[in-house]
């Protein structure tokens, strides 16, 4: 592990930028495809391709159950997984502050090699840039991706049709939660960790099982209540969910009830919402809870052809009520 901290040499293309490419880049990413040249070269898959790109600039950059350089291999990865795409290869941007511990460099390039050969995807490229001090905070990471499309599976969001169950993967807000607990600007003490996860094993397993799944979205920012939105409106329907039903992790509930947080609008970094025909969610169920990181997958609702473009939740006291929907950022930089 390399000690100190970085400087305008590390970005200069000098001694120092070579170091830090061997000792901590190619000492944790390395695999077959890993290049120093310009550009990587690669086997194409046959059939169709997905290529996503996402840039990360979480704060704090280290947080309970990650850090940014896992976010930035589980959001590309979890991008590919929702268009029904193995994860084959990602290339990376690093942008670094001028005085950035080269330690905690350290464990960000080590996290993001570690999740990427859980998930077997290679990083095959990248690029380090380093900036004055104050004119980045800390580290930002930019991410492309490049997904082979599974045979005879398209999910979209504008496929979900009246009747389709709705399923959460796991308990929903925990990373949003974590990122606003890190942070301690409300002195709050809670044990939550972020959902951060790679996600392709169990979509694929889910689309095995399922092959007509409809919709698959990552529950990002504005968690699954923006989310469902989302769909509401690429569909023209509506949703009508059991509040009973959404799972919420104890913690992430008492934090919000203090603070009149709704868990619906907490990011997630490793919850997908999943939309199957009716008929389909036992097996889509089955399938999703054979995976580690999507075991708590659950039912939470049904797509309805009436209050289109509305998502209504049935409460616990037997009520009716229109989920508000989502105004601004409830919490910047989580991602």
């Amino acid at each position: 592990m390399q000690q100190g901290y970085v400087t305008l040499a590390h970005g200069a293309g000098g001694r120092q930028s070579a170091r830090l490419i061997h000792d901590v880049f190619r000492g944790y990413l390395d695999n077959p495809h890993f290049t120093e040249d310009d550009a990587a070269v690669m086997e194409v898959p046959a059939g169709r391709i997905a290529m996503s790109t996402d840039g990360f600039i979480v704060s704090p950059a280290e947080f309970p159950g990650g850090n940014v350089g896992k976010l930035s291999v589980c959001g590309t990865v979890n991008d590919l997984s929702c268009m029904g795409a193995r994860p084959l290869y990602l290339t990376c941007s690093y942008v670094l502050e001028e005085g950035f511990s080269l330690e905690t460099l350290d464990r960000i390039v080590a996290a993001m090699g570690k999740t990427a050969r859980e998930v077997g995807v290679e990083v095959v490229a990248g690029d380090t840039k380093v900036a004055g001090k104050g004119q980045v905070d800390g580290c930002f990471i930019t991410t492309a991706g490049v997904g082979r499309v599974l045979d005879g599976v398209a999910p979209a969001g504008d496929k979900a049709a009246p009747g389709d169950a709705v399923i959460v993967t796991g308990d929903i807000g925990r990373h949003g939660c974590a990122i606003l607990l890190a942070r301690n600007d409300f002195r709050i003490a809670a044990d939550v960790t972020s959902d951060c996860a790679p996600l392709w094993e169990g979509v694929e397993r889910l689309l095995t099982a399922v092959p007509d799944t409809h919709v698959i979205r990552d529950a990002t920012r504005g968690g699954v209540g923006t989310v469902l939105y989302e769909l509401c409106d690429e569909s023209g329907v509506g949703i009508r969910l059991d509040q009973e039903d959404i799972p919420v992790d104890d913690a992430v509930a008492g934090v919000c009830g203090m603070l009149g947080l709704d868990p619906l609008y907490l990011a997630c970094e490793g919850r997908m919402v999943v939309i199957v025909p009716q008929g389909e969610e036992d097996a889509a169920l089955e399938a999703l809870r054979s995976s580690e990181n999507t075991a708590g997958a659950t039912l939470i609702g049904r797509v309805t052809g009436t209050h289109p473009g509305k998502v209504v939740i049935h409460t616990a006291i037997g009520s009716e009520a229109i989920l508000p929907e989502p105004t601004g950022e409830l919490l910047p930089r989580i991602c």
